[in-house]
């Protein structure tokens, strides 16, 4: 497969500079422009002008045929699309980089002239932007949106990310300058301001919880700088996961959504902004009918508290997480592979309170049901932090016993973004020092060999000192152990939800399950810094 067949996923905007030295030497002034993007007017003329509705007048619509109706096919947008365009805005960001950093294709090779000739200098000042520490300005294009007429801006965060100068262009022509009002990485939203005369045309959030799949959508943004450009298809799907964030949650639309459409609204056919779209799917960078958006109700909130705190204050329950997978579902009893498996609970955190426990399913959080481990934390961040939320778990305190339902209440707290939770968040094992050769486990322990907690196995394998349960010593090659990623310095604390303080132990639970007639052992395992995972093994 070559790299120009692979699918790749693209922000539907780009930035890139050329430095066009080839016209330069043909009489031409040299011009920076984004690559793949139709370079911008000469002078002050704007980016694409539209012309205001109010100065067109309607087509004058051919005599109908007798008995034949005057237009066939879909109904027309053209209402819509002229009552929202006014609204949406194409955004111009310039950013002065390194000559290297500016070059996005093969090193352009250096010219250079006979000894002592002036052309030197206007070589010389062509290659390097006209000296200036050989620095380039990177001009981007994008799009945006007004939600309030005094100025307030919706774009990317990827569109004005690293930007020195922001430029809003409107329909009629008009040129504001733009300052920050904030940003959040993490959902790839901004908020702009701007400072009209006049108050500005503006559209306004609707409920994306209520777009079914099917429904008709339409964009308008700046694609490839052409503003103004409206195009219409429909939801293809919704929840989708692109792995762009930790909130992902998508609208996946066919309309045609290319590079420069980023930021800009998706309207339902009431003419609500449904979703913001961000990001496309395409081997070649141009729109093959899957673009996703984020949806309204998460950019609602996010924006609220940008414009109210000029920063992000998201609720915390200080859970770790895991998917319920089947295999999980099974040993614990569940009747569905759904909710969020609690592997962990933060010290000190929100639920630090002894109310949740390892081994609990969250299948509800303030009263909206939570399918997968990804919904919970996107739903607890767009909770107030500091709201006492009540919380529906399902839990199973031992094998042979039924599934019990328990209510509890949290009072959230806040989720600090600092390097050092993020660190210890993307913390890897380390590769464990070889065991001494020993010999190879039985079947009745799942291809595991169990010793004791010791000092000196804590040394060997790099523990934490306050860790405790069975140690795996020994896994043997291709067995149920191995196939579920189990390596030597893993930690048993719980099988079948019955903790495990010594071999003994963990090797006669085993070896009940087995004789009970179990399928699968679920087992509850730490890594050398105590992060806990459930592990379904199964008994052969």
């Amino acid at each position: 497969m070559t790299p120009s067949s692979r699918l790749l996923l693209r922000s539907a905007s780009r930035s890139a500079v050329v430095a066009a030295f080839t016209m330069a030497l043909a009489g031409f002034a040299p011009s920076v422009m984004a690559q793949g993007v139709i370079a911008p007017p000469p002078g002050d003329q704007p980016i694409a002008p539209q012309v205001p509705p109010a100065l067109t007048a309607p087509p004058t619509p051919p005599p109908a045929a007798s008995g034949q109706p005057r237009m066939v096919g879909p109904a027309s947008v053209a209402d819509l699309a002229e009552r929202l365009s006014n609204a949406v805005v194409n955004i111009s960001t310039s950013q002065k980089v390194d000559g290297a950093e500016a070059s996005p294709g093969p090193a352009v090779p250096k010219l250079e002239a006979p000894q002592g000739s002036p052309l030197q200098d206007f070589f010389n000042d062509l290659l390097q932007g006209g000296g200036d520490n050989d620095a380039q300005r990177v001009q981007s294009l994008g799009s945006g949106f007004v939600i309030d007429p005094s100025g307030i801006v919706v774009t990317n965060n990827h569109v004005i990310a690293d930007a020195d100068e922001i430029t809003v262009n409107f329909a009629d022509g008009t040129k504001l300058d733009a300052k920050i009002v904030g940003i959040d990485p993490k959902t790839d939203l901004a908020v702009l301001k701007v400072e009209p005369k006049v108050p500005l045309s503006s559209v306004a959030f609707g409920d994306s919880d209520k777009v079914r799949i099917g429904d008709w959508v339409m964009a308008i943004g700046n694609p490839f700088g052409l503003g103004g450009t409206v195009t219409v298809g429909i939801v293809s799907a919704r929840g989708r996961n692109i792995n762009a964030g930790p909130y992902d949650n998508f609208i996946q639309t066919d309309a045609a959504i290319n590079r420069g459409n980023s930021g800009g609204p998706l309207f339902d056919m009431y003419g609500n902004v449904v979703g913001i779209n961000t990001a496309i799917i395409s081997p070649t960078g141009g729109s093959i009918g899957i673009g996703f958006s984020i949806p309204s109700l998460l950019a609602q909130n996010v924006v609220s508290q940008l414009r109210e705190y000029g920063e992000m204050r998201r609720g915390w329950l200080g859970l770790r997480l895991q998917a319920v997978t089947d295999d999980i579902a099974e040993g614990l009893g569940l009747p569905s592979a759904r909710g969020a498996l609690v592997a962990g609970i933060v010290p000190k955190g929100p639920s630090d309170n002894g109310e949740i426990k390892v081994g609990d399913v969250v299948t509800r959080f303030d009263g909206r049901d939570v399918a997968t481990s990804r919904d919970l934390p996107r739903i607890v961040a767009e909770t107030p932090v500091g709201k006492a939320v009540e919380i529906g778990i399902l839990r199973k305190t031992a094998v042979d016993r039924p599934i019990e339902t328990v209510n509890v209440q949290i009072t959230l707290g806040r989720l600090e973004d600092s390097d050092k939770e993020v660190a210890s968040a993307e913390q890897k094992p380390g590769d464990a020092p070889a065991a001494q050769a020993a010999p190879m486990p039985d079947a009745a322990t799942l291809g595991m060999r169990f010793s004791d907690m010791t000092p000196e196995l804590k040394t060997r394998y790099e523990l934490a000192d306050e860790l405790s349960g069975v140690v795996v010593t020994d896994v043997a090659p291709e067995s149920a152990a191995a196939d579920k990623g189990i390596e030597a310095g893993a930690v048993v604390k719980e099988i079948a939800q019955e903790p495990v303080t010594t071999a003994d132990d963990a090797k006669a639970k085993l070896t009940k399950l087995r004789a009970d007639g179990r399928r699968n052992a679920l087992m509850l395992m730490a890594d050398k810094a105590g992060d806990l995972r459930f592990v379904v093994v199964p008994i052969d």
